[in-house]
């Protein structure tokens, strides 16, 4: 049995071997165990994943690796792992069932499980499946003793002790039937939201258009929902969004925005937009593509009481200075590997099963 820096070292080294695919440029390092087997590989990986998924631009491939790499650090993954009471026991099989909304969105479940000793039985979504099976197949080379400690199916889940499931509001009825024999995390729809009082700097809601525009809002941490004053004036905000309008141009998005934009103007909704994003008053927080809905407050602390009533909908809160565990404008993308979905701790799940 690896012990557990063992299999730190293992994902240090998946780090390193990450790292030569930056979103600055894609170059072979010398000094990165393996290279001549997987590095071609992983470019023919990013490729197929490109091709398969419209919304996987090469674009939105290489800043989540460019995440990863920051993640899979000695000094990240020990900081991690020693705040948490991670118990070496006997090792159990944890199926995961991912979703597919962004790349590698249940990287940091694999992760988890791996790094706790346990064997991992993973069922993708077929919107994400080229990257991790091989960079599962990188760590078995670089940690043998995670060999037959990671598996993937397309069947029916079979012969595991506990199970962590992504998926939509509706999955998650299945989840929760199919699933109530075993210990359990199962993760439903959320979305995430900006507080704006007036007083942002054009810095802030420059950096918020990364919130809302990185992986085209599909991630649960993109901001879909804007809580503004009332009668605030969006001048700002549309100068902030400007930044990202060659999202315009890509042909899926401009198709959504097309779509989007006729069904609200047939329904005679009032909108704002600019081009490239709708603007719509709605009290959802979950928005279709190229639309963010805004509610109006009355005070802030009114608005704090709102927002941790609806708790269990909300992903990130960005904000300056207004509730605990906000996020800074502009970073929503950059979780840490100790910032749970959903707040749910991950690794205290997985010592306890």
């Amino acid at each position: 049995m690896s012990s557990i820096q063992s299999r730190i070292n293992a994902f240090v080294a998946l780090g390193n071997f990450l790292s030569q695919f930056s979103s600055k440029k894609i170059e072979k390092s010398s000094t990165v165990l393996f290279n001549e087997l997987f590095f071609d590989g992983f470019i023919h990986q990013i490729k197929l994943a490109e091709e398969q998924n419209s919304w996987f631009t090469k674009e939105a491939i290489l800043f989540s690796i460019d995440n990863w790499t920051s993640a899979l650090t000695h000094e990240n993954l020990n900081q991690w792992i020693s705040n948490e009471n991670v118990v070496e026991k006997s090792s159990k099989t944890v199926a995961i069932v991912m979703a597919g909304n962004i790349p590698l969105v249940g990287f940091h479940d694999f992760l988890s499980v791996l790094i706790c000793g346990h064997s991992v039985l993973v069922k993708q979504s077929s919107n994400d499946k080229h990257l991790i099976p091989y960079l599962a197949k990188y760590l078995e080379y670089v940690e043998k003793n995670l060999k037959g400690k990671i598996s993937f199916t397309e069947e029916k889940l079979k012969h595991f002790d506990a199970v962590i499931a992504t998926g939509s509001t509706n999955t998650t009825r299945y989840f929760e039937y199919y699933f109530k024999n075993k210990p359990c995390i199962i993760r439903k729809n959320r979305n995430s939201v900006a507080i704006i009082t007036g007083k942002e700097s054009k810095e802030d809601l420059k950096n918020l258009s990364e919130d809302i525009f990185r992986y085209f809002g599909l991630g649960c941490r993109s901001v879909s929902k804007l809580f503004v004053p009332k009668g605030y004036n969006f001048d700002a905000f549309f100068k902030g969004m400007y930044t990202y309008h060659p999202i315009i141009n890509n042909a899926k998005y401009a198709n959504n925005y097309d779509y989007n934009k006729a069904v609200y103007l047939m329904s005679e909704f009032s909108i704002l937009e600019n081009g490239f994003l709708m603007i719509k008053e709605d009290t959802n927080f979950a928005s279709p593509i190229a639309t963010v809905f805004y509610e109006y407050y009355d005070n802030l602390t009114d608005l704090k009481l709102k927002i941790l009533s609806d708790s269990e909908n909300i992903q990130c809160i960005v904000a300056n200075n207004f509730i605990e565990n906000e996020v800074k404008f502009g970073q929503t993308q950059h979780p840490k590997l100790w910032d749970y979905a959903d707040g749910v701790n991950t690794i205290e799940f997985l010592s306890k099963i």
